[in-house]
């Protein structure tokens, strides 16, 4: 649903308790199980990060009793706005002796 490509998945609780992860077979143990096994109710907080498309989403699970027929779960709020892999980094053009940290050259004589 939010187009995530290598999706880290965890509870958003300062104990950082992974419920997927974008490393295989990590937490492959999961896929059977359901939110409340991880007590995730109504109000809990999810942080998804996807590295390849350099961005994060905060995830609020609301619980409700009104979906339509068959209907399981419904995302609400905004998409988001680029999605696709990271475009390169522009190389840097201001590199001295080889290296692009900014360091000069010595001129000491001692």
């Amino acid at each position: 649903k939010f187009a995530m490509v290598a999706p880290d998945v965890q509870i958003d609780d300062g104990k950082g308790t992974i419920l997927i992860s974008s490393e295989e077979g990590e937490t492959e143990g999961n896929n059977h199980r359901k939110l409340s096994d991880f007590a995730i109710r109504n109000g809990t907080r999810l942080q998804a990060d996807d590295f390849l498309q350099d961005y994060t989403l905060l995830i609020n699970v609301l619980h409700s009793e009104n979906l339509e027929k068959d209907v399981e779960f419904e995302v609400v709020g905004d998409a988001p706005e680029r999605v696709g892999p990271k475009p390169p980094e522009p190389a840097s053009r201001n590199m001295s002796n080889g290296s692009d940290d900014g360091a000069q050259p010595s001129t000491s004589t001692g």
